[in-house]
C-alpha cells in the first residue's frame, strides 16, 4: 500500500532539494556570459544555470528563490516568503509572489526554445487566492508550457506551500524571435 507523503516528509524534502540547488549553483549572483549560452537549447541553457555553469540572477538573491528544477516546458523555483518580503499591512508584497510566478512562468517558456531562438514576455497576469506570511516556511512556483507555437508560447503556474495549499496562480503569453547572429 503506497502512503500519501506528510506536509512534514515535503517539507523536509523541499528543504533537502533546496540546499542541494543551492551547492550546485554559483554563489555569486550576476549575468551568465554568452559562452555558458551559446550553441545551447533552452533546456540546455537552463541545465547549465542549474548545475552551477553561470551564476544565479540577481533577483533570485534579493527575494530569495532557487531554481529547483526545469524539464521540458517546465521549471521550478522555490521561495522562502520572509519579513522583508512585507508589505506595510504585514503581509508578503504581491510583488513577490509575482516575481517568483513570473521566473516560473518566463523560464518554462525558455526550456522548449532551440538553438538561436530567444523569447519576451507579451502579457502576465497572475491571481493572488491565500496571503503569505514568514510563518510558511517555503513556496514553489511550477511553470508550465500551455501551448508551443513558432511565434507565441503560454505557460500557466502555481504558487503552492508544502502542504499542497494555493497561494496565487497567473499565466504568461512569450513573443518567440530568432536571436541575432
Amino acid at each position: 500500500m503506497n502512503s500519501v507523503p506528510s506536509s512534514e516528509d515535503i517539507l523536509a524534502q523541499w528543504q533537502a532539494d533546496e540546499v542541494a540547488a543551492r551547492a550546485r549553483q554559483q554563489q555569486e549572483v550576476g549575468l551568465a556570459s554568452r559562452a555558458v549560452l551559446a550553441g545551447k537549447t533552452g533546456l540546455q541553457q537552463m541545465q547549465a544555470l542549474l548545475d552551477g555553469e553561470g551564476p544565479p540572477a540577481p533577483i533570485s538573491r534579493t527575494l530569495d528563490f532557487v531554481l529547483i528544477s526545469v524539464a521540458d516546458g517546465e521549471a521550478v523555483f522555490q521561495g522562502r516568503p520572509q519579513f522583508k518580503h512585507y508589505n506595510p499591512l504585514g503581509g508578503v508584497h504581491g510583488g513577490w509572489f509575482a516575481t517568483l510566478l513570473d521566473s516560473a512562468l518566463g523560464c518554462a517558456v525558455h526550456t522548449i526554445l532551440p538553438v538561436g531562438r530567444g523569447y519576451t514576455t507579451l502579457e502576465f497576469k497572475i491571481n493572488l487566492v491565500r496571503g503569505l506570511n514568514d510563518k510558511v516556511p517555503l513556496v514553489r512556483a511550477i511553470g508550465r508550457v500551455v501551448h508551443r507555437g513558432r511565434q507565441v508560447t503560454t505557460a500557466e503556474a502555481e504558487l503552492i506551500g508544502h502542504d499542497g495549499k494555493l497561494y496565487a496562480h497567473g499565466t504568461t503569453t512569450c513573443l518567440l524571435f530568432d536571436l541575432p547572429s
